[in-house]
């Protein structure tokens, strides 16, 4: 959001990305970390004197605070890309942010035994504090990504694409070392005359504070040498500044060249709606697919079911890097948004086509189990679907927001992802429960080809909506390469306009 420009390039990009890359990396693990023990330790009725031990809530109750807690994770941004860009800047409200997560992660590691009787309150405070925290960290990091770039470059995908490597970098660590950190330190203890181990969660709650202080360490030394003074003025004021500066004042709220690119992501987000609504069976529909209907057996030895929630975090960290490449390569042969969302559409649909498969495999007989490569398959292409419109909106948005309104409207985007999960949960739960095991295939299947068909109708409006959807990006990703010749054309058009009408 600044004028000032960072130095110095690594792999073609600037190295404040991988600076960014970094900090967002580590927040992630952080995040992650804890929401792969929360319903756990919740559910978890194992007490102790010592360390460790849940709360021993009821799966109803876990589940149904989990979903308040995800769905404040993804409104609170708009709050915080507000403060960001009106009052604190996008780099101080990382900063506050990321110190707030850190504090609510080490609140939920305090042992019980320190707060006898007010554990489910110390639990409030430190998610409380979580998801405040979160809301100054998540809009603006992705934000300040955007700003590394000038109007019309075309490294922006490919940057938000290494970026979006990141992320799952980070949440593919965090599965693995927090269970490490809750076992490691867990203990046993007998009751009732027999050995009970307890998992020591506050021990996982632990690790990830430890990983959200590494990322603020990290954006405290390096920020200012790589990022120069990008994110520390906020938005509003670095626009004011401009437009006193060409003698301009702003007459009206927005634009109509700002209106229209604000109609794109309005638009483009209900496509991501359809798009994220399908992905995220991966928890849940595919998941007890996996664990009900899979044959995981290979030789003697069965995979575990939470091991294929891995293969997204995988196939994103390898493949990544070819994607943002190939979108380098393509250079102004580069398709543009629309079309790389409706791609990802079209290959979500691929990939339910891959479960579809494994449904028939097993010809309506639940005694029969599917082969895994079904399963392979399908995430493999979820991937690639998620990998063409997930970075790719980000970069979207830090194209089309306007300036002083940028990293709110990034939290307005997340929106769209909360809206997402939860349409996802009510169509994965069509399954239907307490029925009868062929009943249930049954409606898998038919779940399966509906997200495909949905997926694959949605592509193609898409697609035919692209030309018009450009018009409305002025320039974004065409023909223009600032924003100021958006203007330039808009104020010559409605010269021409004016001079028809007279």
């Amino acid at each position: 959001m600044s004028e000032a420009k960072p130095e110095g390039t690594m792999f073609g990009h600037p190295k404040g990305l991988f600076l960014l890359f970094t900090t967002e990396l580590w927040e992630r693990f952080s995040y992650y970390a804890m929401r792969a023990i929360l319903v756990l330790y919740l559910v978890d009725k194992v007490q102790s004197d010592q360390a460790g031990g849940g709360l021993g809530w009821t799966e109803a109750d876990a589940l149904s605070l989990y979903g308040t807690f995800t769905g404040l994770v993804y409104l609170t941004p708009l709050i915080g890309g507000w403060l960001a860009d009106n009052i604190l800047g996008q780099r101080k409200a990382i900063y506050i942010g990321g110190l707030l997560m850190a504090v609510g992660q080490f609140t939920l590691a305090a042992p019980h035994s320190w707060m006898p009787g007010l554990e489910t309150t110390m639990f409030y405070i430190g998610l409380g504090t979580l998801i405040i925290g979160n809301g100054l960290f998540k809009p603006n990091i992705s934000t300040m990504v955007g700003d590394l770039y000038p109007a019309g470059d075309h490294r922006r995908d490919g940057a938000f694409t290494i970026f979006y490597m990141g992320i799952n970098v980070g949440a593919a660590l965090s599965g693995f070392i927090v269970a490490w950190a809750y076992t490691s330190f867990g203990h046993e203890v007998v009751i009732d005359g027999q050995n009970v181990f307890i998992n020591n969660w506050q021990a996982g709650f632990f690790c990830a504070g430890v990983g959200m202080i590494i990322s603020l360490i990290i954006q405290f030394f390096f920020a200012k040498k790589l990022l120069g003074d990008i994110g520390t003025v906020p938005a509003a004021k670095v626009e004011q500044r401009k437009n006193e500066a060409k003698g301009e004042v702003r007459k009206e709220p927005l634009t109509k060249i700002e209106r229209d690119r604000i109609k794109v992501i309005m638009i483009m987000g209900l496509f991501t709606i359809i798009f994220w609504a399908g992905f995220e069976q991966a928890g849940g529909l595919m998941n007890l697919f996996t664990n009900n209907f899979t044959d995981r057996m290979i030789g003697s030895w069965e995979v575990p079911t939470t091991y294929f929630q891995s293969l997204n975090a995988i196939f994103i960290v390898v493949f990544a890097p070819v994607i943002a490449s190939i979108w380098i390569k393509l250079g102004k042969n580069e398709p543009n948004s629309p079309i790389k969302f409706a791609l990802g559409l079209f290959l979500l649909a691929v990939g339910f086509l891959f479960m579809m498969g494994a449904v028939l495999e097993m010809g309506g007989d639940a005694s029969v189990k599917s082969s895994m490569w079904w399963l392979v398959g399908a995430y493999f292409f979820h991937t690639m679907g998620e990998l063409c419109l997930s970075p790719i909106g980000l970069s979207m948005v830090t194209k089309l927001a306007p300036l002083r309104i940028a990293s709110l409207m990034m939290g307005a985007w997340f929106l769209f992802i909360a809206a997402a999960n939860k349409i996802g949960g009510l169509v994965g739960s069509l399954i239907g429960h307490g029925g009868a095991v062929e009943e249930q295939l049954a409606n898998a299947m038919a779940i399966f080809a509906g997200i495909a068909i949905t997926a694959v109708i949605s592509g193609i409006i898409l697609y035919l909506m692209s030309d018009k959807l450009v018009d409305w990006m002025h320039g974004a990703e065409s023909k223009h390469d600032s924003e100021e010749k958006a203007l330039e054309e808009e104020i010559a058009v409605t010269a021409e306009h004016e001079a028809i009408k007279r």
